[in-house]
């Protein structure tokens, strides 16, 4: 088979809006549309259930942006609830132009004709601006509020702001140790339960599961630790998102097993009332919480539902309360946003040939249909399709990623792409991937290594960074070039690498500590332990306790594993993408990483984009993101 045309960077990132948070309303299912081609402004979307040729209609038109910037990496912009007999729609969301929270009520929802829908008023700002952010909520219909986190002066709050008054001060419910988040409110609105943790810990590594009852006017009484782990404790435990259900029963997914498996409490409030394991499974129900709203446990009315992440592949699993499993039938193996109601599920779905897109399942007919975020690209037959890859990793590990052959057919002089995940506890996917697809189109093999420290793997797993971070990963994505390599399948000469943050660490110190790989590219990496240490934002303030060793006290070992404290190591091309209003690595550190390079006389590029962030959201910084990077790599490996 000859190789397919090679896929144009505005193709494969410039045109695809990113889809979120979806979620079902009565017959309705809204959900939130990133879109490239607006600079990476997000709105709402909503149609009739099940009507995919049915036009969306927007619901939160420019200039509105939904976006929370909690913890820098936000999430949960979005509250939503329905009201007034199902009739009357009503939105709360976190806007970007103020950082406040604005408010509008939709009605017209009995007609099946998105266009009969109305606006009650205009959008009304019901927070008063000032120097905090605002998100992670839900709408408390009992009290007429929106309840949430206010992250302000280094300390997350619980927080309730009336609705359809405007300007107010958010009224503090809880001050939280350190951190706060994912509150849930029972089905009678009477408690609410969330997850805290403080540093040194990420939420994944020890976190706590809250519950308090709700008195008469809203306040938070009897406060009560239900289950996980403070850092200090002998097991560390982590918990993700809380459900109740309709009997008051309290779902959550916790690690005390050594894998995120979901547990149940039949009544938090009941100070004898056990939890319970109904589910065991060496397989993952959660991921790392890096952000607000993600959701990977549901209950649709009748039953719960859940999606379950083993060896790097996702489906979706009915638990029955007897603790039987039983799979739903849909043929997608990457899947996140989980909700669901009154026999219907929806979710972000996608697989290696299917891009990602809305999944609406009714339950009850065992039916299915799937939404594409955008109009296919490319023949089923030209995608290059994810192979796993296991091999012997650092320490000898059983380690995993996905291998993407070239398109056509490779061989052993085919040029070869590492690609090294951020996070570092995120996971290489399986869903199709434009992306990658735009290298193996050109005839480069692609492999998306999980690293040791990444999730959908267990604990354990998960664990293999601590205190290893430029140690394991480097070994790790240093091995997987090395397999293919010796396997016959890429160029020893050809073999470049990529990542961002924590993935463009990975990318430098795998560049400065390894002989595998001739060029790299970075987009805002981290490369001075030190300075991250000192100079990052608060989530991440104490990460490193965790992933190199306390600070300062671990001095030498944070040199040690520095990029920018062996710069002279380097002896290949290093391309840099930095945007220059980054809080989490500062633009600084690839200013000094760069210099040192080019001080050695090594070839390096440096681009920076003055409005972006940690993470590019706008189109056109992404397309030239990509082909700058491959002409760079086409120039410097001899392509």
């Amino acid at each position: 088979m000859s190789p397919p045309k090679p896929l144009s960077a505005t193709t494969a990132l410039g045109r695809q809006p990113s889809l979120k948070a979806p979620r079902i309303v009565g017959d309705w299912v809204l959900w939130l549309e990133q879109r490239p081609q607006e600079k990476g402004r997000t709105t709402v979307l909503i149609r009739p259930w099940r009507q995919a040729g049915c036009t969306p209609r927007e619901l939160t038109a420019a200039p509105a942006n939904l976006r929370c910037r909690i913890h820098e990496y936000g999430g949960g912009a979005l509250a939503a609830a329905l009201e007034h007999d199902r009739d009357q729609l009503l939105l709360v969301w976190s806007d970007d132009r103020d950082r406040c929270l604005w408010q509008q009520t939709w009605r017209g929802l009995q007609s099946p004709d998105p266009a009969a829908l109305t606006a009650e008023s205009e959008p009304l700002r019901i927070s008063a601006p000032g120097d905090r952010d605002l998100g992670g909520g839900l709408i408390d219909l009992l009290h007429r509020r929106w309840v949430g986190v206010m992250e302000l002066s280094g300390r997350d709050h619980l927080v309730g702001i009336a609705l359809d008054r405007n300007d107010q001060e958010p009224h503090v419910l809880h001050v939280a140790d350190d951190f706060a988040g994912y509150p849930a409110l029972s089905a009678d609105g009477t408690q609410l339960a969330w997850v805290e943790w403080r540093q040194p810990a990420m939420p994944w590594d020890a976190s706590e599961l809250r519950c308090a009852a709700l008195s008469a006017d809203g306040e938070l009484q009897h406060i009560r630790t239900l289950t996980g782990s403070t850092p200090e404790a002998a097991q560390t435990i982590s918990v993700f998102q809380p459900v109740w259900q309709p009997d008051g029963a309290l779902v959550v997914a916790e690690d005390r097993s050594g894998w995120w498996n979901l547990i149940r409490q039949g009544d938090p409030g009941a100070a004898d009332s056990a939890w319970e394991r109904p589910w065991p499974m060496e397989a993952e129900t959660a991921m790392p919480q890096w952000v607000f709203g993600m959701s990977t446990t549901a209950w649709d009315g009748q039953q719960l539902l859940a999606a379950v992440c083993s060896e790097g592949c996702w489906e979706l699993k009915r638990l029955s309360p007897d603790g039987t499993t039983s799979s739903v039938n849909q043929p997608f193996d990457d899947l996140a946003d989980l909700h669901a109601d009154a026999g219907r599920a929806v979710a972000i779905a996608s697989s290696n040939g299917i891009g990602p897109g809305l999944l609406e399942l009714d339950l009850t007919l065992d039916e299915w249909q799937h939404t594409p975020a955008g109009n296919a690209v490319m023949a089923t037959d030209a995608i290059s399709m994810a192979e796993p890859l296991w091999f012997e990793g650092a320490n000898g590990r059983r380690t995993h990623a996905w291998y993407y052959p070239p398109s056509g057919g490779g061989d052993g002089n085919a040029p070869l792409l590492v690609k090294s995940h951020s996070g570092p506890t995120a996971m290489a996917r399986r869903g199709l991937d434009l992306g990658i697809q735009f290298w193996t189109t050109r005839g480069w093999g692609v492999v998306d290594v999980n690293y040791g420290g990444s999730t959908g793997f267990g604990r354990a797993y998960r664990e293999r960074l601590n205190g290893s971070w430029g140690d394991v990963d480097v070994q790790d994505c240093a091995a997987a070039a090395t397999a293919l390599v010796q396997s016959g399948r890429a160029h020893p000469e050809r073999v470049a690498i990529e990542g961002g943050s924590a993935g463009g660490f990975t990318t430098l110190a795998c560049l400065c500590f390894t002989d595998v790989f001739r060029a790299g590219a970075c987009r805002y990496a981290v490369s001075d332990l030190t300075s991250l240490a000192s100079e990052t934002h608060r989530f991440e303030a104490r990460y490193l306790d965790t992933l190199v060793g306390p600070w300062p006290e671990d001095r030498a070992r944070y040199q040690a594993r520095s990029p920018l404290q062996h710069a002279q190591r380097i002896r290949c091309p290093v391309i840099f993408f930095q945007g220059l209003q980054d809080k989490v690595v500062v633009p600084e550190q690839t200013e000094r990483m760069a210099a040192a390079l080019r001080a050695n006389g090594i070839p390096v590029d440096v681009q920076t984009f003055p409005e972006e962030g940690h993470g590019f959201r706008d189109s056109a910084v992404k397309v030239q993101v990509l082909e700058a990077t491959e002409a760079f790599f086409r120039r410097h490996l001899g392509l």
